[in-house]
């Protein structure tokens, strides 16, 4: 079992930055991969990056691919996603997702999920 608990969601104009943070308990093997989705109103959920915890590879959604940046840091066991030149179409949940299957970005190859933060970007 892993319990994961995001952090660090908020409103932001277009152009700012955010972090968003979280933090798995529990289970710490490092075979997992890491990731985050996100949901709009309306929309399906969208895979947003993801992160090996034992290699460090990285993939992201095209959306966001060159403006957010998945990272982990070991010592503190947590994971982020820099977000910088948010635009109002990033306005969405965010969930921190965990899996023991492949890196990718599809919803149904992870297993364990956060709660959500909101993010939400102004014009």
């Amino acid at each position: 079992q892993v319990q994961l608990v995001e952090s660090g969601g908020g409103s932001v104009q277009a152009g700012g930055s955010l972090r968003l943070s979280c933090a798995p308990s529990g289970d710490t093997y490092r075979g997992y991969y890491m990731a985050w989705f996100r949901q709009a109103p309306g929309k399906e959920r969208e895979g947003v990056a993801v992160i090996s915890r034992g290699s460090g590879y990285t993939t992201y959604g095209a959306s966001v691919r060159g403006r957010f940046t998945i990272s982990q840091d070991n010592a503190k066991n947590t994971f982020y996603l820099q977000m910088n030149s948010l635009k109002p179409e990033d306005t969405a949940i965010y969930y921190c997702a965990a899996g023991r299957l492949k890196p990718s970005l599809r919803d149904a190859d992870y297993i364990y999920w956060g709660q959500g933060t909101q993010v939400t970007v102004s014009s």
